[in-house]
């Protein structure tokens, strides 16, 4: 962490850094991309090298064009490249999460980057329900933006209340992997529970 942090005292490094961590991250779910933008914007106002507007368009465009190379992946590419989307996925969230982009659609586009692991569902089935591009576009831009105010959010709290950068910038990461991790918990608990069937009336009931 103290090396990332050293490379964004240039803003010329930092940027790129911060669009290409957004980006694999999208695709590749190997780098937590909330905390490379929370950690991005926690340096920016603290040690003052890099921009916090820029670091928030930066990340939005990162995750806008992560999300459309795996909705490409997603729609145009074969079994096998689904299949290794879906990795990790359960097939009943898919098929939960298509069932509610067909009456939604551009909102659960919105939702699901703004959700822990609803990001992945909802592409899929973007795909699958072959979504045109006009609509994904803006719907995905919004979404990409909301996300990157809102981890930014976080990493600006945490650069508020220590002025070393270094302790800003760990802060601001272990923060989000814990909002990340509470609201992850929060969602499979959820769908864990099974939903109370509703009680018949005795008065709807025929005679017997």
């Amino acid at each position: 962490m103290s090396a990332l942090a050293a490379g964004w005292t240039d803003g010329s490094i930092g940027y790129p850094v911060l669009f290409g961590g957004v980006l694999l991250g999208s695709v590749v779910p190997v780098v937590p991309t909330g905390a490379v933008v929370g950690a991005g914007a926690a340096f920016a106002v603290t040690a003052h090298e890099l921009n916090l507007v820029l670091v928030v368009l930066v990340a939005t465009l990162g995750a806008w064009a992560g999300d459309l190379v795996t909705f490409a992946i997603c729609r145009f590419g074969g079994p096998a490249a689904v299949r290794w989307v879906a990795r990790g996925q359960h097939a009943e969230r898919i098929e939960e999460v298509r069932e509610q982009f067909r009456r939604h659609g551009w909102q659960i586009v919105v939702i699901g980057r703004l959700l822990p692991a609803g990001r992945i569902p909802v592409l899929l089935a973007a795909g699958a329900l072959a979504y045109p591009w006009r609509r994904l576009l803006p719907a995905s831009l919004l979404a990409a933006f909301l996300w990157a105010v809102a981890y930014a959010a976080l990493g600006v709290a945490s650069g508020g209340i220590f002025d070393s950068p270094l302790i800003a910038v760990l802060l601001a990461t272990v923060l989000v992997l814990l909002v990340g991790a509470v609201l992850n918990a929060v969602g499979t608990h959820r769908r864990r529970t099974p939903t109370p069937e509703p009680e018949r009336d005795p008065s709807a009931c025929g005679p017997a």
